[in-house]
């Protein structure tokens, strides 16, 4: 098997070739908000961060995450979101993160959010630095849980705030990916998945 070391240079060469598809929103009627995808090595091992959210917060309580949020009147572009954000919510400093690209946008099930996902490499180890008011908790999943080769995201009823909604829900170490987040991710292994030498084994 090809040695996982360039994994982030082929995400990076892929998506670079490739226009991410846009949510038209020409009335206004969505909030606009950026993520960031965080991939780090370790142990030979490419993994993703996640963000357990807070009970704090206003939208998306509980739910498991990506750094990010809402666009602010003077951010640029969705990178500058999610990196504004990323650093508000984890303490992952800009200058510390080499973006790979973007993926397709996406809309969440439980609010009105249009979100623009970025996929970024950072460093490990790192110290984060969580918002008590934001993040309960980091979660850090084997991207090979997210691989075609590994398993399908599984169909899935959740119920969240007494609404039950329908979705594809991933499942790792017993905490569950579900709505928008497992949609980013099945749209990233959509676009580079099958691009990627990913270890079978690993923690």
């Amino acid at each position: 098997m090809e040695n996982t070391t360039e994994i982030h240079t082929i995400i990076k060469e892929i998506l670079s070739r490739r226009q991410p598809e846009l949510i038209d929103d020409p009335g206004g009627s969505y909030l606009h908000a950026g993520v960031l995808i965080p991939l780090f090595k370790k142990d030979g091992e490419y993994r993703v961060i996640f963000t357990k959210r807070s009970s704090m917060v206003a939208h998306h309580k509980g739910q498991i995450s990506f750094p990010g949020g809402a666009v602010d009147p003077e951010d640029h572009s969705p990178v500058e979101t999610a990196l504004r954000e990323a650093y508000e919510e984890i303490g992952l400093r800009k200058d510390d993160v080499e973006i790979l690209g973007r993926i397709d946008d996406t809309l969440t099930l439980v609010s009105s959010f249009l979100v623009h996902p970025v996929v970024g490499l950072v460093p490990y180890p790192y110290r984060f630095a969580l918002s008590e008011q934001e993040v309960e908790r980091l979660i850090i999943v084997p991207l090979r849980v997210f691989h075609p080769s590994y398993a399908k995201p599984s169909a899935g009823v959740v119920d969240y705030e007494g609404i039950t909604y329908r979705s594809i829900v991933y499942e790792y170490n017993g905490d569950v990916i579900w709505g928008a987040t497992a949609r980013i991710m099945q749209n990233f292994m959509d676009i580079v998945g099958d691009k990627l030498p990913l270890p079978e084994g690993g923690g």
